[in-house]
């Protein structure tokens, strides 16, 4: 497997450097965001870690660029930041996951390893269920005309579901995708935010597309209800 690390503070990447070599990772290291998106473009890697603030091209264009460039290798993004219009933004532009400073190696060596086990695959420019659509680049939501103004969490959420579309998607496999595999916090989390996505892309709009399968998990409807 190989990473490409993006983080501008030499000691911070060499210690991810050093750490990832460890566990049998090939790392290269940019220490900025031209560099970081010039190796993107010629080599194929299985994930970047990628810093948000970076000498050049900040890591919100690094993301944004490669995801216009069809590139969906699986981004995990790194910052001193934090808060909820942060990790928005940085999921808006493709991010796969987000890890705000400081963190535990640890934490950012399960997360790496559950991206790499879901692998790149190839994302259409708009996910749609019926009139139900959602355009992970432009981090935008419509129902039929009108626009929805997601949370982050929903919107990461909807479009888990949306791209299981019309298949039964279990709650523990929504909470390893959307809260990440060391979520340790109530379970129950996603019925509530199963119950704030129906406030906004169901009951104003008379519709029925997120369907509970009691017992089992959820599914959304591939005719978008």
């Amino acid at each position: 497997m190989r990473i490409l690390v993006v983080e501008d503070e030499r000691h911070m990447a060499t210690a991810l450097m050093r750490g990832l070599t460890a566990e049998g990772y090939a790392v290269d290291v940019s220490l900025s965001g031209d560099d970081a998106l010039r190796c993107a473009r010629e080599h194929d890697y299985d994930a970047i870690v990628l810093d948000l603030m970076l000498p050049g091209l900040d890591g919100y264009q690094v993301c944004s660029a490669l995801r216009e460039e069809q590139n969906w290798v699986p981004i995990l993004v790194l910052t001193a930041k934090d808060g909820d219009e942060d990790e928005a933004r940085a999921l808006n532009t493709g991010a796969d996951d987000f890890l705000s400073k400081p963190f535990s190696f640890v934490v950012l060596s399960a997360r790496l390893q559950a991206l790499l086990r879901r692998g790149a695959r190839e994302r259409p420019a708009v996910l749609e269920a019926g009139d139900l659509s959602l355009d992970p680049a432009t981090g935008s939501c419509r129902r039929g005309e009108a626009d929805i103004v997601l949370t982050a969490r929903e919107f990461a959420l909807l479009e888990y579901l949306l791209r299981r579309a019309g298949q039964m998607v279990p709650k523990a496999e929504i909470l390893e995708h959307v809260w990440g595999g060391d979520f340790e916090g109530d379970h129950n989390v996603v019925e509530v935010y199963v119950g704030y996505l129906r406030r906004k892309i169901d009951r104003p709009f008379g519709r029925e597309a997120v369907q509970t399968l009691r017992g089992f998990g959820y599914r959304l409807d591939e005719n978008g209800g």
